[in-house]
């Protein structure tokens, strides 16, 4: 089987797709200027809301109650991260020898390692998933063969 037969084709598609984003994105704009960083940081913000909205309204037009689950975790891991960074991270990193806005920048540091960390987590949850599903359609496949 091709990779473009693969159940899985689109999906790999969307994720190499956004893997090349990060990385042009974050190579470029760590060697460009402020202006490109706010630029890169708008365009990716943008890409964000649109992808909750999408999200959002999967949530309250989908039939399939478990495909409405998954989407409500994600939905419910974007606002868990969020609220602790408006809140709570830079409380929590705080030190005495230091001030608020460095505070808030060890916070953003930290979760954007978090982040990353979480990424290669959920690439390998994928990857078991999709050799799990993968497994058990041969399986059955195996199954029903004479």
């Amino acid at each position: 089987m091709k990779i473009d037969d693969s159940i899985f084709a689109v999906k790999l598609y969307e994720m190499e797709e956004q893997y090349g984003k990060l990385q042009c994105r974050i190579r470029a704009c760590e060697q460009g200027g402020r202006e490109k960083i706010r630029s890169a940081l708008k365009r990716a913000e943008d890409e964000y809301k649109e992808d909750t909205m999408l999200l959002e309204e999967k949530v309250r037009s989908c039939r399939s109650p478990a495909v409405k689950s998954l989407t409500k975790a994600q939905l419910d891991y974007r606002k868990k991260t969020a609220a602790l960074m408006d809140r709570e991270l830079s409380r929590d990193v705080h030190s005495e020898a230091s001030s608020p806005g460095e505070d808030r920048q060890e916070a953003e540091l930290l979760y954007a390692e978090f982040a990353m960390d979480f990424a290669t987590l959920s690439v390998q949850q994928a990857l078991i998933a999709a050799l799990s599903a993968l497994d058990r359609r041969k399986s059955a496949e195996t199954e029903k063969s004479p």
